[in-house]
């Protein structure tokens, strides 16, 4: 048996059915009880954009935003500060997971990405290259 007795939300089917199975044998337990923290091994990875605007403006379109792909962007954000990359969304009001009310626009408003639905704005092809920027 549970020692909470309220209602639990599984993150899955399965881990709904072993917590009935538990209760069925009369098995006291707790659900995710603890956090373990760990660090992921440094690696060298690579990161690839869509498209490169002639005024150094990087692209990534993206129709499903996962969380991988989120994480990757702050990683590599976080190595080259100096690149400008924004996002082509096929819907950027659609939620980052089922169980989060953020969207991909709430997101990138957070961090400060730019971001645009469906096609380059004209006025990101229009800037003009930021000073000191390689071509």
């Amino acid at each position: 048996m549970r020692l909470e007795k309220q209602q639990q939300k599984y993150r899955s089917k399965l881990e709904q059915k072993v917590a009935q199975s538990l209760e069925s044998d009369d098995c006291e337990y707790e659900y995710e009880p603890v956090e373990i923290r760990y660090t992921i091994p440094s690696r060298i990875a690579r990161y690839t954009p869509d498209f490169r605007l002639p005024n150094g403006i990087l692209v990534e379109v993206k129709g499903l935003w996962d969380a991988t792909d989120r994480r990757k962007q702050a990683l590599v954000r976080a190595a080259h500060p100096e690149l400008d990359i924004r996002f082509v969304f096929a819907n950027p009001w659609n939620r980052i997971s089922k169980q989060s009310d953020t969207t991909y626009a709430d997101y990138c408003d957070k961090l400060g990405w730019k971001y645009a639905k469906g096609r380059v704005p004209t006025s990101w092809m229009k800037e003009s290259r930021k000073e000191g920027e390689k071509k």
